[in-house]
């Protein structure tokens, strides 16, 4: 089936959350599964009703407060990331005293669990937002750090126009020689944007003028439909079906 194709950047910045709603892990490159980018998400925070940690309450989703001022990493080689605390300290998740540590510092139960049948990502395996759309909020909110948005791709869209990705859903991205991904819809935010995170300090803005000038939407959410590896620098194409 014919193809329109077009060249709209590159990619900027990739990063992924080994531990869920912990501070990121910022990579120069990573294997993109159909679940995601390798590692990421694959572990989070239980509270003791069996909710998910999270900066938000939903059905699966349970506020602890001050948990993205923890973060995680892991080495693609390791089975289990490293869950680091604000002061330092260093503890591997499939630890018990990773979980005790947790509990100590936030005074109720918490533990660490790999990810099983229920996923422990927001909308989408993957999500991305371009430098487009933060200039347009940089010109709204002043400067904006990209890690606020929790994105596994950035991708670098140069002098295009603001919320360019609007025009992309349903469109697919390819990325570099060997990643396709499908694209969904903006990307739902809550107050997590506006919270602190690990080198990221609270703001209480971001979030009111993107319901104000974007529905509250920023980025895309994204399934890969072709999996491979994905790299810093790698060209990004937009393609569409001639017919669509």
């Amino acid at each position: 089936m014919p193809y329109e194709e077009t060249p709209v950047g590159s990619v900027q910045a990739l990063y992924r959350y080994p531990v869920k709603s912990t501070a990121g892990q910022a990579l120069r490159a990573s294997t993109v599964t159909d679940r995601g980018l390798q590692h990421d998400r694959r572990w989070a925070v239980y509270t003791d009703d069996g909710g998910i940690a999270s900066g938000k309450r939903t059905r699966r989703f349970r506020p602890v407060p001050g948990l993205m001022q923890w973060s995680s990493r892991i080495e693609d080689s390791e089975t289990a990331p490293l869950l680091l605390s604000p002061e330092g300290r260093q503890y591997r998740v499939d630890d018990p005293g990773a979980s005790r540590a947790l509990s100590a510092a936030f005074g109720r139960e918490l533990t660490l669990r790999p990810e099983t049948a229920v996923r422990h990502h927001d909308e989408t395996p993957l999500h991305l937002v371009t430098t487009s759309s933060l200039a347009a909020l940089e010109g709204l909110a002043g400067a904006v750090d990209e890690r606020r948005f929790r994105a596994n791709i950035v991708i670098d869209t140069g002098s295009r126009p603001a919320f360019c990705e609007d025009g992309w859903v349903g469109a697919e991205l390819v990325l570099g020689g060997e990643v396709i991904l499908r694209l969904g819809e903006g990307m739902p935010r809550c107050v997590m944007i506006d919270q602190a995170q690990a080198g990221v300090p609270a703001e209480r803005k971001a979030l009111k003028l993107l319901g104000a000038h974007h529905s509250a939407e920023f980025g895309l959410q994204a399934h890969a439909v072709q999996t491979g590896k994905l790299r810093v620098g790698d060209v990004v194409t937009l393609r569409r079906n001639r017919t669509a």
